[in-house]
């Protein structure tokens, strides 16, 4: 059976991509020089939030997630990031390939609040492969990738505003019912207010005027 290795060599942002993509670059080794026809590769991607120490800012950030830092014991756990699935050309021996992965900006996802939460430094990243191996020098063979096969990777805070801000460049994201939504609109509609940034500045402006003209 081949026993393929993987190696996570960098990250980058994707800044000609249709939304936020980070582009991890993996390494695939076959041992002894092997021909491999084809792979196809299912990557999960997690965050292990344990392998980094936080300031307080950061620790703040992360209450939502881990809780109170006093009980980060038990529940600095690891979490989802993303799933794909790539399929590799043939090679032998070994080959680089770039993983795209899509990022999402809504902060009520909990991997990126995680990584909104990080001033600097690292995140650190666990990808767990799976998948099918096509192998064989004059001919195929259909193996699996182990389960337990892995990679490490330190992907810089960096990397992923980066790869957010191509696309929504300061700004965030809240999530509202369609309720609330359809009486924004109304709002907006019957104040003639040219954006949703002027929109939500109205609201909270009357929200902060004393009631009833008091001073």
């Amino acid at each position: 059976m081949t026993e393929l290795d993987f190696g996570c060599t960098g990250v980058r942002a994707d800044p000609y991509a249709a939304g936020p993509t980070l582009v991890f670059r993996l390494r695939i080794t076959a041992p002894g020089g092997e021909r491999v026809h084809a792979l196809a590769l299912r990557c999960q991607l997690r965050i292990e939030p344990a392998q980094r120490g936080y300031g307080d800012a950061e620790a703040r950030g992360l209450g939502d997630l881990f809780g109170e830092r006093e009980r980060w014991g038990s529940t600095l756990q690891p979490m989802q990031f993303a799933q794909v699935s790539l399929m590799v050309p043939g090679f032998t021996g070994e080959t680089e390939v770039d993983l795209p992965v899509p990022c999402t900006y809504d902060t009520d996802v909990a991997s990126a609040k995680y990584f909104e939460a990080l001033e600097d430094g690292e995140a650190p990243l666990l990808l767990l492969f799976s998948g099918t191996a096509f192998v064989g020098p004059g001919g195929f063979q259909v193996q699996p990738v182990p389960w337990d096969k892995e990679a490490v990777c330190r992907m810089p805070v960096a990397v992923w505003r980066e790869a957010i801000d191509a696309h929504f460049p300061g700004c965030g994201w809240i999530r509202l019912p369609r309720t609330a939504l359809e009486s924004l609109r109304s709002f907006r509609s019957a104040h003639a207010l040219p954006s949703w940034e002027a929109t939500v500045e109205a609201l909270l402006a009357g929200a902060a005027a004393p009631a009833g003209g008091a001073r």
